[in-house]
């Protein structure tokens, strides 16, 4: 499934109708892997509302519990690759590297995940800088910065706490970069304009691969940047001094 930014996964508090699960069924009918209960058919793993790309979905229990096996090793036996796109805020200190740092629910906040340095699940993210884009506009310097990154683990919002965590939050992410939304302002008209149309986290799960559960055969989807992120791209390019470093 190619999920479009906007669309909640599966039904919960406040999203009964208009989920992902409720078009699956409406699509497939009961050819849906019952593991997840009647709440959850099909669904072996999530993206977050605002989050668009690539998702498998498992019609027959057998299908499922060989995905779920190849998820929780996490990639770390090769079968399963992750990659997601995201423009962040700022210059990285390297431009290839690991984020090791445990999350969890806050604890000022349990409405909220966060990096803990006590307890939490261990998480970690590989990421790699595509595209850098510079803009100085009389004394201010704007930096965004376009990363591809590999999950060796699956954490609730991992990428969008690990990013924010070293200082580089995502760009249009209220929650976990609100601290940064200032930072809009150094953008030239087109980036800030494509920005604010965003209304969302700048984050796309572009590449899916593992083995088909049940033939063992290779299987690799890829996803481009939707619309609203390819708008965002291309005004950043047009506006900013970019350097690739593909």
């Amino acid at each position: 499934i190619d999920k479009p930014a906007g669309m909640v996964v599966h039904p919960a508090a406040g999203h009964a109708t208009g989920t992902l699960v409720n078009a699956l069924i409406a699509h497939c009918g009961a050819e849906l892997s019952g593991i997840g209960g009647v709440k959850r058919p099909g669904i072996v793993h999530r993206l977050d509302k605002d989050t668009s790309g690539l998702l498998v979905v498992a019609k027959s229990d057998r299908a499922h519990q060989g995905l779920a096996e190849q998820f929780a090793s996490h990639g770390r036996d090769g079968r399963l690759e992750r990659m997601y796109l995201a423009f962040v805020w700022g210059q990285l200190e390297r431009d290839a590297g690991t984020i090791d740092a445990a999350v969890g629910r806050s604890f000022s906040n349990r409405l909220k995940m966060a990096v803990l340095k006590r307890g939490g699940r261990t998480a970690v993210t590989h990421y790699r800088v595509i595209d850098r884009y510079t803009s100085r506009t009389g004394k201010e310097v704007a930096v965004v910065s376009l990363l591809s990154l590999q999950l060796e683990t699956g954490r609730t919002h991992q990428i969008r706490l690990h990013l924010a965590h070293v200082g580089h939050p995502l760009l249009g992410d209220t929650v976990y970069g609100a601290g940064f939304q200032a930072s809009a302002n150094r953008l030239e008209l087109p980036s800030r304009t494509a920005l604010a149309a965003l209304g969302r986290q700048a984050l796309h799960a572009a590449r899916l691969a593992f083995e088909h559960p049940v033939t063992g055969k290779k299987l690799s989807f890829e996803s481009p940047l939707p619309a609203d992120l390819e708008r965002l791209k291309q005004a950043l390019g047009d506006d900013f001094a970019r350097v690739s470093l593909r």
